[in-house]
């Protein structure tokens, strides 16, 4: 009887020439973008709803102190309270600016390294508009550095 050795092997591309290696860790690093990808959309798409809701008088803009930077905070709510002194007035459809809000899709781009832009179409009751919004890893940290809503 011979005795059977155990090499452990490594996976396909790791183990031929020296081009696999790199094709391996290329992979590894794509895998771990479209990770990151998912995540930035889905902060993406919370804040952004949680916005519009902020907006709409429904959502106090405290929620989002953790996620926004100062700036972005005060700019938003010194529209939410433009967006309710307009709604008070005489126009028939400006009790109705921003009801029912539903983020329908969203786009991340990343731009530099932990420098992501974002993108996100809402609609509500009346029309339908555009999100932009940047977002920067600080201290493994996502924070929203810059909101245009359109």
């Amino acid at each position: 009887m011979s005795a059977l050795h155990l090499v452990p092997t490594l996976p396909q591309a790791e183990r031929s020439s020296d081009g696999s290696r790199v094709q391996a860790t290329e992979s590894r690093r794509a895998l771990q973008t479209v990770d990151e990808n998912r995540e930035i959309c889905a902060i993406a798409r919370g804040t952004v709803q949680a916005a519009i809701e902020v907006l709409a008088g429904t959502r106090p803009v405290q929620q989002l102190s953790r996620r926004l930077d100062q700036r972005c905070l005060a700019s938003l709510q010194h529209r939410a309270a433009l967006t309710r002194r307009l709604a008070a007035g005489p126009s028939p459809t400006a009790g109705r600016l921003h009801r029912n809000p539903a983020v329908r899709s969203v786009r991340a781009c990343q731009v530099a390294a932990g420098i992501y832009e974002a993108s996100a179409v809402v609609v509500d009751e009346l029309r339908v508009r555009a999100v932009a919004v940047r977002l920067e890893r600080s201290n493994q940290v996502w924070r929203i550095t810059a909101l245009e809503i359109g």
